[in-house]
């Protein structure tokens, strides 16, 4: 089969798969038309972030089963697309992550002990001995934000070498924690701290922004690292926490716009070492990434399983239509157990009842795992989720029994600290259609999709007119809405299903009212 390649990989890559009797075609230049003319033929893509894989490439290639990603950032590749045409879209997630850690540590150092600075000062002809007292990283505190792959390495590494351990992770278990030698805090003691704040997440919605002006602030005296994703700490906000001496220094990697704009401002401050996104570059990542896409692609093409692929269910042909719509169904149920539930999750159960009990329900678990963890990671997916839970230390579970009480089937999504719980059950109506019948207890009847406003209440008269004037005023337009209360007087919990996106002006107002104790929006699939 054919393999195009339209970035640069390590030849071990390459070679491996000539070795399995494919033929391998090279073009660092195709872009546009170019580009849909040499993939017309093509079997498998294999591309780094420099090639926008658009829907247009997927219509152009007929004959395309899977485009590999050497390496982890798979935001140029149109997965939605790629998942209509039928093509596998995979990454290499593991190829780099040594090289990130070994990164990560060697800008820890650097900043410590000013050694680029001073590095160009003697280069300059000046000697500045007197100008540099450096830090000893033995016995401060390093505070990891997101202990996954890369961030446990950093862990081990700077952990063997004397410092203490402290990390914010609310989706990895204590006792993986504690194997690694660290002790899980929420994010304010974290902060509060560390002697040295190192970060490890995806950039999404719920991290763009979360070291900001405040959070800096708790590090007085500190230093930050991040070789992660730009934009999850505030550039402008350090550059002047630094300049203004509230922290020692900071080293970067990643940046919020890249290539980096001559204007960012953490060029312009002496104390913050910047390099240009070289966490993965290293000949043993680059050959690691490229022999492990190269093993992807043969895999799909001998149709086997592609354990990174990021949008490739496995079930049999005969049972998917009826396991199909709880697919969505599970994966909703557990975004809305993770969002509603406060504490540590440190394991998931799910629980099938009725006529679904009797179906293979594997690919059904994984999509409730991808609902609870679809916040923390990098394009999780019901293909990758079991193995982010293994890696969290996160045990997952799954029950079935015939009895479903007042229904033919239901599913439950349960998130757990090993103390507390949070569970939510979804059923389907009339075959293919849809509903939440649970949350937390609660009997609701609930439209799991769009946008969904969840708010815990007194039992009062006048709680739900406040809650609709207020939306009301924000022309929000409720489409439905479900009470349900646990005794006349006590806590209320109702769910609004709305035609609108909510406004954070919104949530405040709402919040500020002393009858209602917790409101949660949460958008689901199908929001526009």
């Amino acid at each position: 089969m054919k393999v195009l390649v339209t970035d640069p990989i390590a030849d071990a890559g390459l070679d491996r798969l000539r070795e399995a009797g494919h033929e391998v075609v090279t073009d660092y230049d195709a872009a546009g038309d170019e580009l849909l003319d040499a993939i017309a033929d093509a079997h498998g893509l294999i591309v780094r972030s420099g090639t926008e894989v658009t829907e247009e490439v997927f219509e152009a290639a007929e004959d395309l089963v899977i485009v590999g990603r050497a390496g982890i950032g798979v935001d140029n590749i149109d997965i939605d697309a790629a998942t209509d045409h039928g093509v596998i879209v995979a990454n290499a997630p593991q190829g780099n992550v040594r090289a990130a850690a070994e990164h990560t540590v060697a800008m820890a150092f650097a900043t410590a002990r000013s050694i680029p600075q001073a590095h160009i000062r003697l280069k300059n002809g000046e000697w500045a001995k007197g100008d540099y007292l450096g830090t000893e990283v033995n016995g401060k505190t390093l505070g990891v934000v997101g202990l996954g792959r890369v961030g446990q390495q950093v862990a081990k590494r700077l952990g063997s070498i004397g410092m203490d351990l402290v990390a914010y992770d609310p989706y990895i278990s204590e006792d993986r924690a504690e194997q690694l030698g660290a002790e899980l805090v929420d994010l304010d003691t974290c902060l509060d701290r560390a002697d040295f704040l190192t970060v490890h997440v995806p950039l999404t919605d719920e991290t763009a922004g979360l070291i900001g002006e405040e959070e800096l602030a708790q590090l007085e005296g500190g230093y930050v690292l991040n070789t992660a994703r730009g934009g999850v700490v505030d550039e402008a906000a350090l550059a002047e926490a630094v300049e203004d001496g509230v922290l020692a220094g900071a080293a970067f990697d990643v940046f919020s716009q890249e290539p980096v704009s001559p204007d960012n401002p953490l060029l312009d401050v002496e104390d913050v070492i910047v390099t240009p996104h070289l966490g993965a570059s290293t000949e043993a990542a680059q050959e690691n990434v490229a022999t492990s896409t190269a093993d992807q692609i043969i895999a799909a093409f001998e149709d086997e399983p592609v354990i990174n692929a990021l949008n490739a269910p496995s079930v049999d042909q005969s049972a998917f239509p009826r396991i199909r719509p709880y697919i969505g169904l599970a994966e909703t149920a557990g975004k809305i157990a993770a969002k509603l539930y406060e504490g540590r999750i440190s394991a998931i159960e799910v629980t099938y009842a009725g006529d679904i009990a009797e179906e293979e329900v594997e690919l059904v678990t994984a999509s409730a795992q991808k609902g609870v963890f679809e916040p923390l990671e990098w394009q999780v997916n019901a293909v990758n989720a079991p193995q982010v839970a293994e890696e969290r230390g996160i045990e997952v579970t799954e029950t079935k029994t015939r009895q479903a009480q007042d229904f033919q089937s239901f599913v439950s999504i349960s998130v757990s600290d090993g103390e507390e719980s949070l569970t939510v059950t979804g059923t389907l109506f009339a075959g293919e259609d849809p509903r939440i019948i649970s949350i937390d207890g609660y009997r609701v009847d609930a439209v799991p999709s769009g946008h969904m406003l969840l708010a815990r209440n007194r039992d009062e008269p006048g709680v739900i007119g406040f809650i609709g004037t207020t939306l009301g005023e924000y022309d929000v337009n409720i489409a439905g809405m479900f009470n349900a209360r646990e005794t006349i007087g006590g806590e209320a919990l109702t769910v609004y299903n709305l035609d609108d996106p909510v406004p954070e002006e919104l949530m405040e107002t709402l919040q500020a009212d002393d009858r209602i104790t917790d409101v949660t929006y949460i958008e689901l699939n199908g929001t526009e």
